[in-house]
């Protein structure tokens, strides 16, 4: 076996430096070539890194959110073969300048942190294995779930199917059972914690080899281990149910009888109970206070729940109160996240903004665009409203080309382009990007709507490249159905322009003699007021409402 080390690769551009964004692996994931190993955000777009080679992870040069050089080293996989990294190599690399604390697993570290650590829990008996739970994938873009409840405690045995945990998502409760008989050596978390999807969840003893080894666990855990001896039980080890994952559903009324007299808990005492049983007693209207529970350590149960609202009791004012919320988190802002927030800034901090609202007469243009749909629709493709837009807005800037261009404020240059390469505001999973739409002065309408649908393709799938997104010199913002009556556009640094477009709607409108309907909508555009005087945004502003208002203009060419 050998070691082979990825380095943070060059994308060209210039680009001297990457922050990284989410880890897709951990140490101990076995990798095959080509599979996803992370993203990095340059100032360009952000790149997925794909592993050159298959092998075993034991090294993460970085956390996510670092900030690394190219060429750096990345990760540090075990590998068939000799590999392309000495042992003398990678001993001199285990912390790297640039992350002094990167994560590493060789076997070195491994038994210094065994010899080193408290751990009676990891010390396995002849012919046992170690076999780690993680935290279930629940679906549903779920990333992370609170721990709300443990059933089982360190040194408990277990059966397969047995519930050792429940966990609340965004969504639902949901119990976690046992996928294999063994005896309890570690909880991954204490309850209240937030366990990331994936991460650990419990390590257990079991017959056989296991999933696991002890190196790899106390990586994963930082050499951190909860034994038998000196963790404390998180709840009692009572007899416990099996039962499948589920969104906690009420469970069926049990014979035995709970508690019948009623009991106000002091104040600010909450009561123990978990998720499913609150939300429940929320809709039934129930003060969980009153209500006895007969479960270890006073835990409300379903059954408790039921006996209470059968028995007569009601909460203290007959009306279910609005429970209080005092919960805090922190979210560190990395990747493209912080890039937007990064360009933001910039924008708002050196251009002062003068933003233009029009009111816009859109029913000629919607006929206009049906009819072309109607015609050309299955041999040249469906036009929406934003290649029309395109085209007003070169229309419109070829007489005002003030209006298409940098101003540089470094060097109080204003860079004016003859091409025209439109940026489209774009919402992605990862948030907001700007794919450019080049040279529009030279597209057809449907060319506009061509390239439009490749770059929205693209960019939703994360496949965009980077010089699809840079170069604009005017962009267009939308929110299609979701817009509002008007809305006040950041202009794209260094540009000095950008044209907001807002929802479409029938409004009434007089003719000289009654009210009709017209379809109308509203444009807000933005302009640097450092080089746009407002008398020229006026014009331009003017000029797009007289292109979309008589939109037989925007056909000349076609």
């Amino acid at each position: 076996m050998g070691l082979y080390t990825i380095k943070l690769p060059d994308v060209g551009e210039g680009i001297a430096e990457a922050e990284l964004g989410v880890w897709k692996v951990a140490i101990g994931d076995v990798v095959k070539e080509d599979d996803i190993l992370t993203e990095m955000m340059t100032d360009k777009a952000a790149v997925e890194i794909p592993s050159s080679v298959s092998g075993r992870v034991v090294w993460l040069g970085c956390d996510a959110g670092d900030i690394l050089s190219i060429g750096a080293d990345l990760i540090r996989l075990e590998v068939e073969g000799v590999g392309n990294t000495g042992a003398e190599a990678a001993s001199a690399n285990v912390e790297p300048a640039s992350k002094p604390d990167a994560k590493v697993a060789t076997p070195e570290l491994a038994q210094a942190a065994a010899a080193s650590t408290p751990q009676p829990g990891l010390q396995l008996g002849d012919g046992k294995g170690l076999h780690e739970i993680k935290v279930p994938d629940v679906g549903e873009g779920i990333a992370e779930a609170e721990l709300t409840g443990w059933s089982v405690a360190v040194g408990a045995e277990v059966q397969e199917d047995d519930i050792i945990a429940e966990v609340m998502t965004e969504k639902a409760a949901v119990e976690i059972p046992s996928d294999i008989s063994g005896t309890v050596l570690y909880l991954g978390g204490a309850v209240g914690d937030t366990l990331a999807i994936g991460s650990t969840l419990m390590l257990l003893e079991v017959d056989g080899t296991g999933n696991t080894t002890v190196e790899v666990a106390l990586q994963k855990m930082g050499s951190s281990v909860t034994s038998p001896a000196a963790a404390p039980a998180k709840s009692a080890t009572a007899p416990v149910s099996k039962a499948r994952p589920t969104a906690a559903a009420p469970r069926a009324e049990s014979k035995s009888a709970a508690p019948a007299s009623p009991y106000r808990r002091a104040e600010g005492e909450k009561p123990l109970t978990t998720p499913s049983v609150r939300k429940r007693a929320r809709e039934m209207g129930v003060d969980l206070r009153l209500v006895s529970g007969s479960g270890p350590a006073g835990r409300i149960t379903h059954e408790d729940l039921t006996h209470f609202h059968q028995s007569g009791g009601q909460s203290a004012t007959g009306i279910a109160k609005r429970p209080r919320l005092t919960a805090e988190t922190e979210e560190k802002v990395i990747g493209l996240r912080r890039k937007i927030a990064e360009r933001m800034a910039l924008s708002k901090s050196r251009i002062p903004h003068i933003t233009i609202v029009e009111e816009i007469d859109v029913t000629d243009l919607e006929d206009l665009r049906s009819q072309l749909n109607k015609a050309r629709a299955e041999s040249r493709g469906k036009l929406t409203m934003l290649p029309f837009v395109i085209r007003a807005i070169v229309d419109a800037v070829a007489a005002q080309p003030n209006l298409n261009a940098h101003f540089e404020d470094d060097h109080s240059v204003l860079r004016k382009f003859q091409a025209v390469h439109v940026g489209i505001a774009t919402q992605t999973p990862g948030g907001l990007i700007v794919p450019v739409v080049r040279h529009c002065e030279a597209l057809s309408l449907w060319d506009s709507a061509a390239e439009l649908g490749r770059l929205a393709t693209a960019a939703k799938a994360g496949k965009a490249k980077a010089e699809d997104l840079s170069g604009s010199t005017i962009t267009i913002t939308s929110l299609g159905p979701l817009g509002a009556l008007a809305t006040t556009p950041i202009i794209n640094y260094p540009e000095v322009a950008i044209v907001g477009i807002n929802k479409m709607e029938v409004r009434p409108h007089w003719d000289g003699s009654g009210f009709v309907p017209r379809k109308k909508m509203n444009i807000s555009c933005s302009f640097d007021h450092r080089v746009i005087d407002g008398w020229d945004a006026a014009v331009f502003v003017q000029k797009l409402k007289s292109l979309f208002e008589a939109p037989a203009l925007l056909m000349l060419e076609d």
